[in-house]
């Protein structure tokens, strides 16, 4: 492509305001614009990368046996209601109005359902793999770090139909191997976590992440033993609060000003660890106390799995008044005025001497036992996992980790066959439901992740695998010249002949202008022919990512090119450019 006839805006002065750096980059070097909040056009040289990994991706999920499908974005909202996640998805699920019982799909798992509904009669036609790549719609309240959190996105989503669990497991794996090819052929550094499944629903949960401080998810990890989760499901191996060998009688005390656990460590001596803080939730309509040891930050997720809640909140403060007869900082387990679940962190569990509010304002218990003074009815893994804290497998310090989710799989079962009436007869003639798998990745979540990781003061840094063109040609002085002019469009031609992509620079531009340009572009090598190289007969290659030069004969150029280009593509794109 010639640069003086492609569309390329010069972005490159735009203000570098954006929360991602991937943003800024994809912004101010053309790849897209911006229609509306969370929505994105993608502009020539960014649409060659989609194209790219969106190849990738379907060469990857045809070697599995996939089947590729193009299911309609607008669906019956019927068939949300029967597996009841019009409910669950809320506002992200973006409803038509003007055409009732119609919506946006995020997600295609309905669909799916209803389709192997249809087709499917037999075991003998299982199992199967659906797949597609195609726009995809959430109502996201505040959509965010450009295309990594927006409201129209591209998504590959499959799906595996099989007999039964065993089926499941091979399809599962057949994905998390595909997904492991995708990512590493994209040059990302990513690791796999657990996860929870969330609305989705299901029995296993994996999410391939990409560290970055740009990523809205947060994961802990080992690096001793490699165990990774995301903190939605993350433990830790922290020590229970110990039991005493008595307990003192209980004792109502008053604690005016007492708002925090902090309070009452400062203010009345009271050991962090013997605090137990209380906090109240609706679930599902119904009020449900939770109780945390000292300063430990609830897991909303961990909360809302352990309840089984489709929809999960903190509590007003008019609510807690109702509820509790007091605010928060004077809440607790005793003489509650309202009867409602107590659901206790496991740090907690059975443990006695401890501090906690009286349910009136400026008053709090002590030497309570959860054993001799309260009616527990769960103890529960519903603490977020800190720095630090000894991991679960080995006992090494874990750390935790904001990252990009760019793959996620799941082991749905027969929850949206049974839903939908997906069935199928087994070899004895008995119908069974199909047993399901969703899979998904993020197109532009990708592409986002890889500039993320890969990029430097100056630009991006592509491999050849993805990059929009393989060479940026820079004729410099082509205003100038007709030796630089001649020699650059056939050193153009020539290239193409030999299946090299080349971006070509011919505009009448500063050499300045041209290699700030390149650099922010960031093809993998630059091809810079000028007057004074071919007063020697020689044209200059350099490396965008490693900055390495290399002065080669002009009838030499094409072949070295394509040398450097095998290079590239055989290193193993696990070190980050800056």
């Amino acid at each position: 492509m010639r640069y003086s006839r492609a569309f390329i805006p010069t972005l490159r002065q735009l203000p570098a305001d954006a929360q991602a750096v991937s943003h800024q980059l994809m912004l101010r070097a053309g790849l897209i614009r911006q229609l509306a909040a969370g929505v994105y056009s993608f502009l020539p040289l960014g649409w060659r990368v989609m194209q790219k990994v969106m190849r990738i991706i379907r060469e990857e999920m045809d070697r599995i046996g996939a089947q590729e499908f193009h299911f309609p974005a607008l669906n019956p909202a019927e068939i949300w209601q029967q597996t009841g996640r019009i409910q669950t998805m809320g506002d992200v699920l973006f409803h038509i109005k003007n055409r009732e019982g119609l919506v946006l799909a995020p997600t295609h798992e309905e669909v799916v359902a209803f389709h192997a509904r249809q087709h499917i009669r037999s075991y003998r036609e299982l199992p199967q793999i659906w797949y597609q790549i195609q726009p995809k719609f959430r109502n996201e309240p505040r959509p965010r770090f450009g295309v990594l959190r927006g409201r129209q996105f591209t998504m590959k989503d499959s799906y595996s139909l099989d007999a039964d669990w065993e089926g499941l497991d091979r399809s599962y794996e057949l994905h998390a191997q595909a997904y492991r090819r995708i990512f590493t052929r994209c040059g990302l550094r990513f690791f796999v976590v657990g996860a929870s499944s969330g609305a989705m629903g299901g029995s296993a949960s994996q999410e391939f992440m990409v560290e970055s401080p740009a990523g809205e998810d947060t994961c802990a990890r080992c690096s001793r033993c490699g165990y990774a989760a995301n903190v939605e499901i993350a433990r830790s191996a922290v020590e229970p609060t110990a039991r005493l060998p008595e307990s003192a009688p209980l004792e109502r005390f008053a604690t005016p000003g007492v708002r925090t656990i902090d309070d009452l460590i400062t203010q009345h001596g009271i050991p962090e660890e013997r605090c137990a803080k209380a906090l109240v939730y609706i679930a599902d309509g119904e009020p449900v106390l939770v109780l945390l040891r000292g300063n430990d930050e609830l897991n909303e997720a961990k909360l809302q799995a352990v309840l089984g809640a489709a929809a999960l909140r903190p509590a007003t403060p008019e609510e807690l008044r109702q509820y509790t007869g007091a605010s928060a900082g004077s809440i607790g387990p005793i003489g509650l005025p309202t009867p409602m679940r107590i659901i206790a962190d496991e740090r907690l569990r059975d443990a006695n001497e401890l501090v906690s509010g009286a349910n009136a304002d400026g008053y709090h218990y002590r030497h309570i036992d959860l054993r001799r003074d309260c009616r527990i009815d769960l103890y529960a893994d519903v603490r977020t996992v800190q720095p630090g804290e000894p991991c679960p497998e080995c006992g090494a310090a874990l750390e935790v980790v904001r990252a990009i989710e760019v793959g996620h799989i799941f082991k749905l079962g027969t929850k949206y066959s049974e839903a939908l009436g997906a069935r199928f007869l087994d070899e004895r003639g008995h119908e069974r439901p199909i047993v399901m798998g969703s899979y998904g990745i993020g197109v532009e979540r990708i592409i986002a992740a890889f500039i993320e990781q890969n990029h430097d003061e100056h630009g991006i840094c592509w491999i050849p695998a993805i990059a929009p063109y393989h060479v940026h040609l820079l004729a410099l002085g082509i205003e100038r010249s007709d030796a630089v002019r001649q020699h650059s469009d056939e050193l153009y031609s020539s290239l193409w002949a030999a299946g090299v992509e080349v971006l070509y620079d011919d505009r009448e531009e500063s050499a300045g202008v041209k290699f700030n340009d390149a650099d922010l572009l960031g093809l993998p090598l630059q091809l810079i022919v000028s007057a004074r190289g071919l007063e020697a007969g020689t044209v200059e290659l350099k490396e965008r990512r490693s900055g390495r030069r290399h002065h080669v004969a002009l009838a030499e150029a094409v072949d070295k090119v394509a040398e450097l280009l095998r290079a590239l593509q055989e290193e193993p794109w696990t070190q980050p450019a800056h």
